[in-house]
């Protein structure tokens, strides 16, 4: 850092360090805002760092396993010490950082504004990351630009000598150079003035309306580091199998290898057609693969998928239907990907290629892209197809979903949304994957169009009170 820039910036903050719980208290809406932020994006009892950490409240007011706090202002770090003597504290320089240990998650609150070179201070930072940790850096809003300003020459906010102004596209493209991804992205506080009923329905709905989330005062960007190195994992694939005699044979025959070791665990249950019989069957003629077959005591596609995952030995969870509607070869192309690491979630969709005829009725396109264009918004990533049956995670991904299922509760019968709104909540990196549809060969569809395109759209709304109204 420029020593001229770096003292300024010390100095700054060490003159403000004794009047900071002032202004706090003064504009306490806004601070407990940030708070509920990013208490909502980071799970409980992760290993949290903070960079420019002031005096600590931020980072006193999430439930971590471990909290470590660092600023340039020696000020600020002693009036963080003293109010929070439980977390830990250190002087240090955010471009310059010399911590040895790693975290799980990185803070980054209304820091990059006062940073000489920002770049230098994201390459920094991988020295704390792990593979799977994730940045979450707040910044202002440009547009508040005159707001802002009047707002402190009234004495109605802190201070502060901001050096630098960027869009969302500006942080994107340095994190991008500096070897980080953006995950998500979002906005909050359009209205950043407690007024009681009026605040609550401005900031809580409005502002995370599309189009006004992108006028609110504070902007928020999940990144996490670009991978490296491609690693080789085993695989379990989950098949759940209702009335799909005629498919299970070919499944088995055209059932690629993945990874170090290919597990499938066939799911039964419900069947009328003989479909339990024939997987037992067929288990002693297919000895070279490794085969498994359950039966669930429950209901429903998605009470077979978690007993499938629970079972499951694999690094990598893979669910395949049984209809034969995907090719089982395509799954070589979802574990290069997760493999990889283009992404966290690997999600099918089915809506690129051209649909075979009768592979998708009308009004189930109309139902996906109507569900595409609402979980775009939902999710904060693009998604295009959230009902396609083929979706691929790491099993340490979703133990953490499992974990965090009580924030939505057991409503899913299906098992594609309770994984996109875990996936989500988690930060994970979704990424869509195009697979050829087919028409089934044998049997009819489990799927009732209206009555669970009604329980869909139930959901959706649920989801909506949980991702974006929070």
């Amino acid at each position: 850092m420029n020593p001229d820039i770096k003292t300024e910036v010390k100095n700054y903050f060490d003159e403000l360090a004794e009047s900071r719980e002032h202004w706090i208290r003064k504009n306490r809406y806004y601070y407990h805002s940030l708070t509920n932020l990013f208490s909502f994006l980071i799970p409980p009892q992760k290993r949290v760092l903070e960079i420019g950490c002031g005096t600590g409240d931020l980072l006193a007011g999430l439930q971590t396993k471990k909290s470590i706090g660092v600023d340039i202002s020696p000020k600020m770090i002693e009036v963080a010490r003293k109010k929070h003597p439980a977390l830990k504290f250190y002087e240090m320089d955010a471009e310059e950082l010399s911590l040895e240990e790693k975290f799980d998650y990185i803070i980054a609150s209304d820091l990059i504004s006062f940073l000489y070179d920002i770049k230098k201070a994201f390459v920094k930072w991988h020295k704390v990351c792990e593979p799977n940790t994730r940045i979450i850096i707040t910044y202002y809003n440009f547009l508040w630009y005159p707001v802002i300003s009047l707002a402190e020459k009234l004495r109605l906010k802190m201070p502060k000598a901001i050096h630098n102004w960027l869009s969302p596209n500006d942080v994107k493209n340095i994190l991008y150079l500096a070897d980080f991804e953006v995950v998500k992205t979002g906005g909050i506080l359009l209205f950043p003035r407690y007024i009681p009923v009026v605040s609550t329905v401005i900031n809580k709905y409005i502002a995370r309306l599309p189009g006004f989330n992108r006028l609110c005062l504070v902007n928020y960007i999940v990144a996490r580091p670009i991978p490296k190195q491609i690693e080789n994992h085993t695989v379990s694939v989950i098949v759940p199998a209702r009335n799909e005699k005629g498919n299970i044979e070919p499944l088995i025959k055209r059932f690629p290898a993945l990874g170090k070791q290919t597990e499938i665990i066939f799911i039964g249950g419900g069947s009328s057609d003989g479909t339990n019989e024939e997987i037992q069957r067929l288990l002693p003629l297919n000895n070279d693969k490794n085969i498994r077959f359950l039966i669930q005591k429950g209901i429903g596609k998605g009470d077979a998928i978690r007993l499938g995952f629970e079972n499951a030995t694999g690094d990598i969870l893979m669910i395949l239907d049984a209809d034969l509607s995907v090719a089982p070869e395509d799954l070589t192309k979802f574990y290069e990907a997760i493999a990889c690491g283009k992404g966290e979630f690997i999600n099918g969709s089915r809506l690129v290629y051209p649909l075979q005829e009768e592979s998708m009725r009308f009004f189930n396109v109309i139902g996906n892209k109507f569900f595409s264009l609402t979980f775009s918004w939902l999710l904060d990533q693009r998604i295009k197809d959230t009902l396609c049956g083929t979706k691929v995670l790491f099993k340490k991904d979703y133990d953490d979903i499992k974990n965090g299922r009580a924030y939505f509760g057991d409503f899913d019968p299906f098992g594609d949304f309770d994984l996109l709104f875990g996936a989500t909540k988690l930060n994970l990196k979704i990424i869509e994957l195009p697979v050829r549809y087919y028409a089934r060969t044998y049997g009819k569809t489990n799927i009732s169009r209206w009555r669970h395109g009604w329980l869909l759209l139930k959901m959706t709304f649920f989801a909506t009170r949980k991702l974006k109204f929070f």
